[in-house]
């Protein structure tokens, strides 16, 4: 009977262990992913201030410096052939 337990516990043991691992990968799976996603959050909130700077100094741009005056040219007339 002591034996039985014996293997009973070391199955036990065993099956905790196999659970343990398990739950250690998952966690530094999701602790990862978290990283990851908090990077990407990082990027595009620095790729958002990048062009809404741009644009606002674009805007600026073109409100301090009129267009150049293009030059009407004239339509030439041309003979429509048939």
């Amino acid at each position: 009977m002591t034996k039985n337990r014996t293997g009973v516990s070391a199955a036990r043991r065993n099956a905790e262990s196999l659970l343990n691992q398990s739950m250690r990968r998952d966690s530094n799976l999701k602790q990862e992913q978290q990283r990851q996603y908090e990077a990407m959050v990082f990027k595009m909130a620095k790729l958002r201030e990048l062009r809404l700077a741009k644009e606002a100094a674009d805007r600026e741009t073109t409100v301090s410096t009129p267009a150049p005056r293009r030059s009407v040219k004239p339509k030439s007339k041309r003979s429509r052939q048939t």
